[in-house]
């Protein structure tokens, strides 16, 4: 290979030739990451459609697929069913952590374990259309697309409270950042395989899985959806839970909290000193009083409570590093089970018997003998 061939980044050396063929890609498989947390209505049938998406991938594009579910500490049926998910034309890894420790973690776990080239998450509740696989695989093997990733073409749906709280949201972890990370964008998404291993060697706990995809860069490539109505369960997102998330996220990329603490003080600096002055001109011109108790009251208030919630924000980035000092595990793994389809038990053993054959010793030629009337 020339050194053309190879593209160096800053996370290592890439050894994949630009342009490489869709059947060179295929042949590198794709493992489907499914995170479960209280799933249990939806499990079977969701595993039944994804298994049917993996037989046409691999009728029509050869692509071998594997699923693996990560069971996030579920506190219902879901790790029973999951265990019990059929393995007949799919191999199907089962990946239950000790606890629960987050989605973040569970995709994480599943993006460690994934055994093919390529991975791509899709959450166990049905609202991400396992029928929209195809156009993502197309994307990755016909446009050399490395993150294809979905996200909502609308939220007319939603409350308006929850709509000004995700803009306020991108707009605050987008303030100043390189990259942007896409507005709406979900967990829904695929990865080829370098950006997959670009995305292992992220060394961060604190994990922002949207956002450590955008800053990976590599080619990317943007598909509006509508997600499907959840049919079964309920879901586990509440408000609170969505807040404790984007906290995570603006602390994880992002210094827009420390930026808005800096501009604000400025600005409150700045008013007090005007006001500072309009209390000596009123004074040296007009005789009129120096204001008392209130206006001092309110001031000070205003200042306190400004400073604590400058002080709680500097406390979250201090605790995010905390964590980052500890070193601890992002997750542990209670359980891992895998099942091989017959199709990939029989490679297997064909392997096996060619690695035997192949390490086989050769039989020694016994030499030949001559006789005296030869």
């Amino acid at each position: 290979m020339s050194a053309a061939d190879t593209r160096m980044t800053p996370l290592g050396r890439d050894r994949t030739p630009p342009g490489a063929g869709a059947a060179a890609n295929a042949a590198k498989g794709l493992s489907i990451v499914v995170p479960l947390y209280n799933e249990a209505a939806s499990l079977e049938r969701m595993h039944a459609r994804l298994v049917d998406v993996a037989q046409q991938l691999k009728a029509e594009r050869a692509l071998a697929c594997e699923l693996v579910y990560v069971d996030d500490g579920s506190r219902d049926d879901t790790l029973a069913i999951a265990r019990g998910l059929p393995a007949t034309a799919i191999d199907v890894q089962l990946v239950s952590l000790s606890r629960n420790f987050g989605k973040e973690a569970a995709l994480l776990a599943g993006l460690e374990h994934a055994r093919r080239g390529a991975v791509l998450f899709i959450d166990g509740d049905g609202q991400h259309p396992p029928d929209m696989i195809e156009t993502l695989v197309g994307h990755w093997l016909d446009d050399d697309c490395d993150v294809v990733y979905t996200a909502k073409a609308t939220r007319t749906g939603e409350s308006l409270r929850r709509r000004l709280l995700v803009k306020g949201f991108y707009t605050l972890i987008n303030w100043g950042a390189q990259p942007k990370i896409p507005p709406d964008a979900g967990d829904f998404r695929l990865l080829s395989p370098r950006a997959a291993n670009a995305l292992r060697q992220m060394p961060e706990r604190n994990r922002f899985f949207k956002g450590l995809s955008s800053w990976i860069g590599f080619r990317q490539k943007r598909i509006d959806y509508e997600p499907a109505q959840r049919v079964d369960g309920k879901s586990t997102w509440n408000i609170r839970r969505l807040i404790g998330l984007s906290i995570d996220g603006v602390t994880a990329f992002s210094v827009a909290p420390l930026r808005l603490a800096t501009v604000l003080g400025m600005v409150l600096a700045l008013i007090a000193f005007m006001y500072g002055l309009q209390i000596v001109y009123e004074t040296l011109v007009y005789g009129t009083k120096v204001p008392g108790y209130p206006s001092l009251f309110v001031g000070v208030m205003v200042l306190g409570g400004v400073q604590l919630i400058m002080i709680g924000v500097v406390g979250e980035y201090i605790g995010k590093i905390l964590e980052e000092i500890k070193g601890r595990p992002v997750y542990f793994v209670a359980e891992h089970d895998v099942k091989l389809a017959q199709e990939t038990r029989q490679e297997a053993q064909q392997e096996t018997q060619q690695e035997t054959q192949d390490t086989q010793p050769a039989e020694p030629v016994a030499p030949s003998t001559r006789t005296a009337a030869e």
